[in-house]
């Protein structure tokens, strides 16, 4: 009887961003928009402040999340050529290099040697990408994938303080502003937990800790100097 089983480790890659554009992109607008509000600002410099930071925090999420995973991902690259290199010049050694690995997991060494020819013969190099390096297809790098999903997410979060901000009155931007964010630092936390298997309450507690944090310490800066910050 085929024994089924779902796993959630291929949603990596874009999950990772994803939960970090949102959670950025909600934190980050909220608590500026309450900085600005606490300046006592006028309701049209609260929306192009936070307008600003939406277009800006977007742009520089797609930008940092391409040029980091890209340079992840030439590492990767590099690592692959000097494999492919040594399959080519050195292919007992390498047989011996992956059969040593298979015998620190476990396996008898007799075994150990069948397992690593058979896998060197079927694919060579993805055998010592996966065991060797740890690179896999699930877990290989994907800039233009993890900047796209960056600033989608950071325009989705940043869009929830800045919609409140926008239809609240002027004296009432901050709280309503901070309660919006607190809701969906919630409901952000309680789907990266899904999405991603992990427990819900922890999830949920620290993002809301950290909202919590960085829009209080924006507001008391705002509110002591009195100007946008």
């Amino acid at each position: 009887m085929a024994h089924r089983e779902t796993h959630r480790f291929d949603r990596i890659g874009w999950l990772r961003a994803a939960v970090l554009g949102a959670n950025d992109g909600l934190v980050s607008t909220a608590s500026l928009v309450v900085g600005v509000a606490a300046a006592s600002a006028s309701h049209s410099g609260i929306l192009v402040a936070g307008i600003a930071g939406l277009v800006a925090g977007a742009m520089s999420m797609a930008a940092g999340e391409y040029v980091s995973v890209s340079s992840q991902s030439d590492t990767e690259k590099a690592d692959l050529a000097r494999e492919r290199d040594e399959l080519a010049n050195m292919p007992e050694a390498e047989v011996a290099e992956l059969r040593n690995i298979y015998i620190k997991r476990g396996v008898s060494p007799d075994v150990a040697e069948t397992v690593a020819r058979q896998m060197m013969e079927h694919d060579a190099l993805g055998a010592h990408a996966r065991d060797e390096l740890g690179i896999s297809e699930i877990t290989a790098a994907k800039p233009i994938q993890a900047a796209i999903t960056s600033a989608a997410t950071f325009s989705a979060g940043a869009a929830i303080p800045l919609a409140v901000a926008a239809l609240a009155p002027l004296s009432f931007t901050v709280p309503a502003v901070f309660g919006s964010a607190l809701a969906g630092l919630a409901i952000l936390g309680v789907m990266g937990a899904k999405t991603g298997g992990a427990p819900v309450t922890r999830s949920v507690v620290r993002v809301i800790f950290w909202g919590i944090l960085a829009m209080a310490i924006t507001a008391g800066v705002g509110k002591l100097f009195g100007v946008a910050v």
